[in-house]
């Protein structure tokens, strides 16, 4: 029983960070602010590092992809760093 909790844990950061994805980028469509952008696709980059978390430590275990993980996580950050950063110099 206690083996299936990280799997659900893992599992529902992933599926989190999808949804937000999702509806940040809804929410860009809608209403076109430059900051829902960069934040979807902070998400977006995130929900790939989720989903790699998953394979990694889950499917693959075999396998070391700890690079990929940060790699992904950092081109997370660094795209709504990047995005707050090109906002504030706008105005």
């Amino acid at each position: 029983m206690y083996d299936l909790f990280p799997t659900i844990v893992y599992l529902l950061c992933f599926a989190t960070s999808a949804a937000c994805t999702g509806l940040l980028m809804r929410s860009y469509r809608q209403s076109g602010a430059p900051l829902l952008l960069w934040s979807g696709l902070c998400f977006l980059f995130l929900a790939a590092n989720n989903l790699v978390v998953v394979l990694d430590l889950l499917v693959l275990p075999n396998w070391d992809m700890r690079l990929i993980r940060h790699l992904l996580a950092l081109a997370g950050i660094g795209t709504l760093l990047f995005g707050f950063v090109w906002r504030l110099e706008e105005e």
